[in-house]
């Protein structure tokens, strides 16, 4: 189904499936129409003379330069190339597809003074599968200039196009890098929170836990939105399970991170709604500097002008300033870190026999030499370490001032808080996975009866990859395709 762009409601779903899927996407008509008006303003102030930042001016410290109006056009495609700084290795194609997608979505608000070409010239390329080579590194999130840069120059260099007055500016001054990261990187957050719920219950039949921390009561009487959403998806996956039947608990009460898994899951599901909600206002608005303020209609008037002024104007703002969503993002890492560390306890638990109550390392055989499983726990500890680490928060973080003449003296480092969450995620799947194993052995030697009906689907899952080991095997040889399975999002909870 195409994707119509209009400036007011891409979601994060529909950029991931643009990004990742090649999902079709147009310009709806009333945004071209909003283009169209936005850079008539545009026209009628060059027309004028006066002087507007980046537009008649230089831009950063050249901000009283007053450009020749012959030299305009040429100083956008140098204002392009003079911004390609961004260094290291290039991002992956789909975050560069999802900047794209997020571009051309501020343009079709209307507010960034640039031609409809510029836009439709950005959406053909995205249809046809073109990704431009874009660094990672070298953004401090006041605008992604570096990597905008070299998306930009990507983009102009395949299509041929001839950047005008203020587009060179509208191209690189974007946070579109940043935000297509953060929603890639969030929705994959939201599935792998999915996959560790499926493992946090598993988990639960594997130690014979005590269910009475599914009690409905819980959301009752502490409602939190993520909190009631967890039980529900534990209570689901867990549905039919042995451990509903009386007697079948082990402890009165369990370990911290069996019996408040509800709670740190839920705590981590309600950061990724504000993180989403985030996501939904920052992908439908203008990061750009400066923009078009569109002619009042006469009953009223803009800051500065009398009532009654229809003239349109451009104003210098700092909507690249995006600390809602940098912010936002070291929320997240924060609020997955305990699910992160949670789950290999849980793991290492499982691996110790007196927490089990079953053989040390779940070894088959009693008594037995072998390490079996015990050395997986030095594995998921490590990872766990080095996702934790990255939960640190950056959007306090303060890049020097002296750039720019003390203009440039503020940073949001947004783009690391999306990268951050992006690399969190990916090692937290190899947790997941160990934990998934261990879970696994852990039930087969305890042989508890009935699973549930989404833990008893995860296990069949789990074994079709990694076999049980046996008392005179090995650890698996290759978790990755179990890591597939859960990056892949198939293993996720019964709906």
């Amino acid at each position: 189904m195409t994707i119509t762009l209009n400036g007011s409601d891409l979601t994060v779903t529909q950029v991931v499936a643009a990004a990742r899927h090649g999902e079709t996407v147009a310009l709806a008509p009333e945004a071209l129409a909003a283009m169209r008006r936005s850079r008539a303003i545009v026209q009628d102030v060059l027309a004028g003379g006066e002087p507007v930042y980046g537009l008649t001016t230089g831009v950063g410290e050249r901000k009283a330069y007053l450009l020749d109006p012959a030299a305009r056009q040429r100083f956008n495609h140098r204002l392009v190339l003079n911004h390609r700084i961004a260094q290291g290795d290039a991002a992956p194609a789909d975050v560069v597809r999802g900047a794209m997608l997020c571009l051309a979505n501020s343009y079709a608000t209307g507010v960034t003074g640039v031609r409809p070409e510029l836009a439709e010239m950005i959406v053909t390329l995205l249809n046809e599968g073109f990704a431009p080579p874009v660094r990672r590194l070298g953004s401090i999130g006041q605008g992604d200039l570096g990597p905008m840069a070299d998306l930009a120059h990507g983009l102009i260099t395949r299509s041929g196009f001839e950047v005008a007055e203020n587009e060179g500016l509208a191209l690189v001054s974007s946070n579109a890098f940043t935000t297509a990261w953060a929603c890639l990187a969030t929705a994959d957050a939201e599935a792998l929170l999915a996959v560790f719920d499926v493992a946090g219950a598993l988990d639960l039949e594997a130690f014979g836990a005590n269910v009475t921390c599914l009690h409905p009561v819980i959301e009752q009487i502490r409602p939190f939105p993520g909190l009631a959403a967890t039980l529900h998806q534990l209570r689901l996956l867990l549905a039919g399970s042995y451990l509903w039947q009386p007697g079948a608990a082990r402890f009165l009460q369990d370990p911290l991170t069996f019996r408040c898994l509800p709670q740190v899951h839920g705590a981590a599901r309600d950061a990724l709604g504000y993180v989403m909600s985030i996501l939904q206002i920052e992908l439908n608005s203008s990061q750009s500097n400066p923009v078009v303020v569109p002619a009042t209609n006469g009953s009223g008037h803009e800051p500065g002008n009398e009532p009654g002024n229809e003239r349109g104007r451009i104003v210098s703002v700092g909507n690249f300033d995006i600390g809602h969503l940098a912010a936002a993002l070291d929320f997240l890492r924060i609020a997955l870190a305990p699910v992160v560390t949670s789950a290999n306890e849980r793991a290492v638990k499982l691996l110790q026999a007196p927490y089990s109550g079953l053989p040390a390392g779940l070894a088959a055989g009693a008594g037995s030499p072998d390490d079996a499983l015990a050395e997986l726990a030095v594995a998921g500890q490590a990872i766990t370490v080095e996702a934790r680490t990255l939960a640190h928060p950056v959007s306090y973080e303060l890049a020097s001032s002296v750039k720019g003449e003390g203009i440039e003296d503020r940073a949001t480092m947004a783009p690391l808080s999306a990268r951050r969450l992006a690399d969190m995620i990916a090692l937290s799947a190899r947790v997941v996975a160990i934990e998934l194993v261990v879970a696994a052995q852990a039930i087969d030697l305890r042989a508890p009866g009935q699973l549930g009906l989404g833990t008893g689907r995860a296990y069949r899952m789990i074994r079709e990859l990694v076999p049980f080991t046996q008392a005179d095997g090995t650890l698996p040889a290759d978790l990755e395709p179990l890591v597939e399975l859960v990056t892949m999002g198939t293993l996720t909870p019964v709906a």
